[in-house]
């Protein structure tokens, strides 16, 4: 691609020719465009050690409070669900939720590389505490279901634009300890909020602890916000911002003041903003992928339970529409789309690729033992709200104490890829194990079995801080500062939909078995079948009240739980192979201490000055060296 095309589009995220031969270069061209240098020129201001403290310290409280608000509401949300007599459908808004945020990542990338990370951060505010608000007044499950997704539109803003933030402000070398900012709440609310959730559950309703998250959260975001705003200005003192503010207006047609023309002039300016908006975002392939998954994905969460819904047409015709939606997807994204929501010249470098397949598969796994892990603990294993809230967290608890560590060795080696390799090996174990302890169970001894899944998620956990945030770094590397934006929301993206088929696949073997083992085990023992269905429909609540553990309908409940979790256990063990098979296929690029290696999939990868780091990629050297072998020109 030529420069002049570059430089004609400079406001374009995504500037590159979609349809164009396999020889096609991207990110070949020095020129950027104009939002990229804005952020560019905005990173220069922190350039000074205190003032980049500063401003991770303020992303530090951003993240504490809407990760401490994440673990309470992960636990609610089974409080709320079960209010309305749909626990089982808890699962049904995960999957709601996660497919929402795999739309949204991409749209505020490019977003933030048009209008700028602040303005979508308050963006993200506006969206989170709205959908909280609504959650907190929902009085049915539709209502709750309608502003979880607003929520999750703020919550998935938020955390793309800190990392997008933090990749800005960081060397690829430093980036890896960079990115665990945000993660690092979690070694305090493991602890704390075990007693912040009891003490809500204990004198709170479900929907005030909601409600007050709307009103805490915007208060935390305060010093991130006026870091920026200290940042904007000094940078406008800067003849580069006047230049690049100058360059900007010209991008559209200057229009005439104080004359009737200007009205006509103005709302032509306005409509091709917006249409320029439309293609750059992809709007159709957003819709596209809210459809398909949103189709295939949530009628496998609420077929089966007490009722079989399969043979209903309300099931059946979603699964159809959503089917037949791909191939057309597809060939949206192939022919029509302007600016694809996945750039194919970065697709085909197996560096991406590989590493968006183990972005699926991490929650994918992920969702198989824990999406019901709360209600499994505390119902299933004799387990309090504190420690069951506790227990939760303990994954990110320990990965995040890993990853740092592991990031201050990548400053120096430079390298992730044996670290990734590791750490998903540890996942096969960690499988194995929970299969054992989540899938045994006699009703009555508790303690043993308890112990061995703390074990089992610490060991999980330990894995995860090897090869989560590493993989983000590693695909980070195959492309530069203008693409990078975009690369990480695809990333992030991809963890979405990886929570979406998981929530989907746990819920659909939940929801299908579940209630089937207990009404199983009640008939077994001779026990009131229509308490299985009390035991179905609200375990947390007027369940574990009446039938204490240790009561013959409390056993019966407990032994089905843990037949289920041995099918969820061993589902997540299958699909660990597929992941040590990604992570195998990563590249291993050396992390320089620069923003972003330049990559060009023709000539190698560079720095940012034209040097070359790393030589073409091992294949084509490979490739040449057999043409050469036998004769053959390249």
């Amino acid at each position: 691609m030529s420069s002049e095309r570059i430089s004609n589009k400079e406001d374009s995220i995504s500037d590159y020719e979609p349809h164009s031969s396999a020889d096609s270069t991207i990110a070949k061209s020095t020129t950027k465009s104009i939002g990229i240098r804005k952020v560019e020129l905005l990173t220069d201001q922190y350039k000074h050690p205190a003032l980049r403290v500063l401003l991770f310290f303020s992303i530090f409280l951003c993240a504490y409070t809407y990760s401490l608000d994440g673990t309470v509401r992960y636990t609610l949300q089974g409080y709320a669900t079960g209010s309305y007599g749909t626990h089982s459908r808890l699962s049904t808004v995960n999957v709601i939720r996660a497919v929402v945020a795999a739309a949204a990542q991409p749209a505020y990338a490019r977003m933030s590389d048009k209008f700028g990370r602040i303005e979508l951060i308050v963006v993200s505010m506006v969206f989170y505490s709205m959908g909280t608000v609504i959650q907190s007044q929902a009085y049915d499950f539709n209502r709750f279901a309608g502003g979880s997704v607003l929520y999750q539109i703020g919550y998935t803003g938020i955390m793309i634009m800190l990392q997008i933030i933090i990749a800005d402000f960081s060397t690829l070398n430093w980036r890896l300890t960079a990115s665990f900012v945000p993660a690092l709440p979690f070694i305090i609310n493991t602890w704390v909020s075990g007693n912040v959730t009891s003490s809500l559950v204990a004198n709170y309703s479900w929907n005030w602890s909601f409600g007050m998250w709307a009103f805490i959260f915007p208060l935390s975001c305060v010093p991130l916000l006026a870091c920026f705003f200290h940042i904007w200005l000094r940078a406008r003192k800067t003849n580069e911002w006047a230049a690049l503010i100058a360059e900007e207006k010209t991008h559209y047609d200057n229009y005439p003041k104080n004359t009737i023309k200007y009205y006509t002039t103005l709302l032509s300016r306005t409509f091709k903003i917006l249409k320029d908006l439309f293609w750059e975002l992809d709007v159709i392939g957003i819709l596209f992928i809210i459809c398909v998954f949103g189709l295939i994905l949530v009628p496998f969460t609420l077929a089966g339970g007490s009722s079989d819904s399969w043979k209903k047409a309300s099931t059946i015709a979603p699964l159809v529409i959503g089917f037949v939606l791909i191939p057309f997807f597809i060939l949206w994204e192939a022919k029509y789309a302007r600016h694809p929501i996945l750039p194919f010249p970065l697709m085909r470098d197996r560096g991406v690729w590989s590493a968006l397949v183990i972005g699926v598969l991490v929650n994918f796994v992920w969702y198989m033992p824990n999406d019901f892990m709360y209600t499994v603990l505390v119902v299933g294993m004799r387990a309090s709200v504190k420690a069951a809230t506790r227990i939760t967290s303990l994954y990110s608890f320990v990965s995040v104490i890993v990853g740092p560590l592991l990031g201050l060795v990548v400053v120096f080696c430079k390298r992730v890829k044996a670290f990734i390799v590791f750490g998903t090996a540890c996942w096969f174990i960690a499988l194995g194990m929970l299969m054992h302890f989540r899938g045994s169970n006699n009703g009555i001894e508790s303690e043993k079995y308890l112990n061995g899944v703390i074990g089992s998620l610490c060991l999980m956990g330990f894995g995860a801080g090897f090869f989560t945030y590493a993989t983000q770094v590693s695909i980070a590397a195959c492309t530069n500062h203008e693409y990078m934006a975009v690369i990480i929301s695809l990333y992030l993206s991809s963890y979405n939909i990886g929570s979406a088929f998981g929530a989907s696949v746990s819920g659909a073997i939940w929801t299908n078995t579940i209630y089937e083992e207990i009404s199983k085990n009640f008939r077994k023992a001779g026990l009131d079948e229509s308490v299985a269905l009390i035991a179905y429909l609200d375990p947390l609540g007027e369940f574990i009240k009446t039938y204490t553990w240790g009561t013959p309908e409390r056993i019966a409940v407990v032994l089905a739980y843990a037949k289920v979790q041995r099918y969820l256990c061993i589902t997540g063990l299958v699909l660990c192979v597929p992941l040590m098979c990604m992570a195998l296929c990563l590249r291993d690029h050396k992390l320089e201490a620069v923003q972003s290696l330049e990559l060009d999939h023709k000539d190698g990868v560079k720095s940012n000055d034209g040097t070359v780091i790393v030589n073409k990629n091992d294949e084509d050297i490979i490739i040449t060296k057999i043409k050469q072998l036998f004769g053959k020109k390249n």
